[in-house]
């Protein structure tokens, strides 16, 4: 799913102040913990922005041991008649750590202990319909370095479902199978996911083939010798994450889909389900810890699998 966008964009006010060295500390710790990167971004950002648009400049308030329930509330307020419920609840939870952390390094107050997050309707993400993963590729068609690489992208996504920030990360090494996470022969790829931990999937004949392909073309790149898999057009350097979801929107434009990199995830899960794959290899494959994933990325056509399971069960029913 892609990451909750807000209903309206404003600019975010950022300068906390006096209440900034918390925050610096704060994202010590986080990154001591190894949080990824976007992680601490996200969490360090919101906390600057309560601090920043609702703390600073109240009247009395010199330190954070002032901030109180109140002030989380009424932010929360603030944060739902202009963004989503989702947003809202992200914002909340990064500030549920902060406080959680400055409670216990300070040894002051959580103000959020007791508090819920906003809650957010179920909105289940629509996964494909059948045909379109089929329609994106063709929509790739051709021998261009930049053909194969966006056929093998959408390939690669098709056939794992794995994260955006895991595709954006694959290395490959032609000369070093140590220094590459592309094991074509064997179909597959090792990916680095959240909390710098290491899996590894399998693709179908398919996607290696597609990739295949692209390695093919890869090979006669300017930059070929970087360590990234994926190279942009006109031997410029490796694709960013960003980069790589513009790759997949706009093929999507292309053929009239609503294509972004989420939405293979889901549909990944869907199909395998669907399918009766094990739920506990689904959870391996794609990473989860928690049983929890299997409900939120399973809810996606879970209704659609009910009614073909019906026909299966019912056939003979008297």
């Amino acid at each position: 799913m892609a990451a909750p966008q807000p209903r309206c964009r404003q600019p975010k006010q950022l300068d906390a102040g006096d209440l900034q060295p918390e925050i610096s500390s704060f994202r010590l710790h986080l990154a001591a913990e190894g949080k990824a990167a976007r992680t601490v971004r996200t969490y360090v950002e919101a906390v600057q922005w309560f601090a920043a648009a609702h703390l600073r400049g109240k009247a009395g308030r010199t330190g954070w041991e002032q901030a109180g329930k109140h002030d989380v509330q009424q932010w929360m307020v603030w944060l739902l008649e202009q963004y989503s419920a989702a947003y809202a609840s992200n914002q909340f939870r990064a500030l549920q750590q902060f406080f959680k952390w400055l409670a216990a390094e300070e040894e002051i107050g959580d103000p959020m202990a007791g508090l819920r997050p906003p809650h957010v309707p179920d909105q289940p993400v629509p996964v494909f319909a059948a045909g379109d993963p089929a329609r994106l590729e063709r929509a790739c068609a051709g021998r261009s370095f930049q053909q194969r690489r966006d056929a093998a992208m959408i390939a690669v996504f098709t056939a794992t479902g794995i994260r955006l920030s895991e595709l954006a990360g694959i290395r490959y090494d032609p000369g070093d199978p140590r220094r590459s996470d592309v094991d074509l022969w064997h179909r597959e790829i090792t990916v680095h996911g959240k909390g710098r931990t290491t899996r590894t999937v399998k693709i179908s004949y398919d996607a290696a083939r597609a990739l295949d392909r692209y390695l093919r073309a890869r090979a006669r790149h300017a930059q070929a010798c970087r360590p990234q898999l994926w190279l942009g057009v006109n031997n410029r350097g490796p694709l960013t994450a960003s980069g790589i979801y513009q790759v997949i929107t706009r093929r999507g434009r292309q053929c009239g889909i609503g294509a972004f990199p989420h939405r293979f995830r889901h549909h990944f899960s869907h199909t395998w389900l669907d399918r009766g794959g094990a739920e506990g290899d689904l959870m391996e494959l794609n990473g989860w810890t928690s049983p929890q994933m299997l409900r939120r990325y399973g809810a996606s056509a879970r209704s659609a699998r009910a009614r073909r399971s019906y026909d299966r069960i019912m056939a003979d029913a008297p």
